[in-house]
């Protein structure tokens, strides 16, 4: 009698199993090798750019002088070259980024470009250097730091009784934003860096230029006094250069509307940075025939947007009693803001 062969099936499909899991070890590992690598390389570039043009800035009188017209001239040469990873805002981070850390070995190679350009918001050095430390130990990605910074949780923490509740409620909100590798070579800071816009996908930069480019139309064919003033204008302090995303004057209010965009969720930081901008707008720009200056906050968020109108407590009642009569109301720039970043979207959708 003849014996049956045997098959095999069983030992065949233990051993690929074995195998598969030990190229899943190995391809995940060099994945996370290859993140690494890219993340070191690029904060190593960024902090040596800051460096570099901080020392030139403080080369002498004349380059002092100089440094006002430095950072536009230079992007526009380096963006021509290298694209709009190194365009004025970005060499504005890199320059901070120096500013805040001026001794390479204090920074942590571990985070990427993304994590440090969220931590420079945090001007409280204790304060960055604990979101810096705890972002290691976590292991959070840029977007868990950014909620943490922007729900501060390092200060609820030293102000709250109940520690332990504090970090539950935390930890818990974290886990929908981990960032696989396949998000990591989407992010538009890194694509930038790289000089890589040709991936068929809509940069975060070039979202906020076609709203912006939308929302100034949109103002202006609202009739109700809207002036186009400037884009990105510089106003400084003594130590800090800021730049006001769309600046109006309104003839009919007489006074300035100032906007600001952000492409994430609306924070206590930006609230607080657009009453700065008031603040200063009114000390610098505003002449005595003018009103009370008026911020307006834009977020473009891929759920629901949110505007928020910033106003000096000293001028909450001019506010209330004329300005609403003028000014687009909260939810009318809302309803523009969602239809305009579809309608970007979709436009950039067509291209891929």
């Amino acid at each position: 009698m003849s014996k049956a062969p045997d098959d095999g099936m069983g030992v065949e499909s233990a051993a690929l199993n074995g195998l598969v899991g030990q190229l899943r070890g190995l391809i995940a590992q060099a994945r996370a090798q290859a993140l690494r690598t890219v993340d070191a390389v690029q904060v190593r570039a960024c902090w040596e750019i800051g460096r570099h043009i901080v020392e030139f800035e403080q080369q002498g009188h004349a380059r002092a002088a100089y440094g006002a017209r430095l950072l536009p001239q230079l992007a526009e040469r380096l963006s021509h070259e290298f694209g709009a990873g190194f365009d004025a805002r970005n060499l504005r981070h890199m320059r901070s980024f120096f500013q805040a850390f001026p001794f390479w070995d204090a920074v942590r190679t571990e985070l990427s470009w993304t994590h440090y350009r969220t931590l420079l918001r945090v001007d409280s050095e204790a304060a960055r250097q604990w979101y810096m430390n705890e972002a290691i130990v976590q292991n959070w990605s840029s977007r868990a730091l950014e909620r943490q910074i922007g729900t501060l949780y390092y200060e609820r923490l030293l102000s709250s009784q109940d520690k332990a509740a504090v970090q539950a409620e935390a930890t818990s909100q974290l886990v929908p934003l981990n960032q696989s590798p396949r998000a990591f070579v989407r992010d538009p800071v890194l694509l930038e860096f790289l000089g890589l816009p040709g991936t068929g996908r809509l940069l975060e930069s070039e979202l906020e230029q076609g709203l912006m480019d939308k929302l100034q139309a949109f103002l202006l064919e609202l009739g109700k006094g809207f002036a186009f003033v400037a884009r990105q204008q510089r106003i400084s302090t003594e130590s800090k250069d800021f730049y006001i995303d769309l600046v109006f004057y309104n003839y009919l209010l007489k006074c300035f509307v100032l906007f600001d965009l952000k492409t994430g969720e609306l924070t206590h930081q930006d609230i607080d940075q657009m009453d700065m901008y008031v603040r200063i707008y009114d000390d610098l720009k505003r002449s005595p025939d003018d009103n009370p200056t008026v911020g307006i906050i834009l977020c473009s968020q891929k759920d629901a947007s949110v505007v928020r109108y910033s106003v000096l407590n000293d001028s909450e009642q001019l506010f209330a009693s004329r300005y609403k009569l003028v000014l687009p109301s909260e939810d009318e720039l809302r309803c523009e803001l969602e239809r305009e970043r579809a309608a970007l979207l979709a436009q950039a959708q067509e291209g891929v």
